[in-house]
């Protein structure tokens, strides 16, 4: 099992890329598929046609999100927490921790979560 943890600038607030990592259809928007999400801790979501499945853990309105993401035969949680921190220019700084990243898919979900996820996401708000 591996960790991944990094920061990306978002040039987003807080406040506007919370809920676009929270509601399905602004999820859509971005990733260009349908997503099944909820802030709801305890349920189930989706994103990306099912590649990424997993459960609502917790959530902190415009501050934090955490999630856990299932991989076949895993017997630890692997964690992802999200946290939306402010700065001065208008942006975000968006840490990003997964933790108990199976070993044979470590190197797929960091290139996952730089082009796909969080590539696509500062796409979107650098078009908007």
């Amino acid at each position: 099992m591996k960790d991944y943890k990094k920061y990306y600038i978002v040039p987003a607030m807080p406040e506007e890329i919370y809920p676009a990592l929270t509601n399905p259809f602004t999820i859509e928007l971005w990733t260009g598929e349908p997503a099944e999400m909820s802030t709801t801790p305890d349920t189930e979501f989706s994103m990306w046609d099912g590649s990424i499945i997993g459960k609502n853990l917790e959530f902190e309105q415009d501050k934090k999100i955490v999630q856990q993401w299932y991989f076949d035969g895993q017997n630890e949680p692997s964690i992802v927490t999200i946290k939306l921190h402010p700065d001065k220019q208008g942006s975000s700084s968006v840490e990003l921790r997964h933790i108990n990243i199976p070993d044979e898919a470590y190197q797929d979900m960091v290139e996952g979560w730089n082009d796909s996820y969080f590539g696509g996401l500062i796409s979107f708000f650098e078009g908007i």
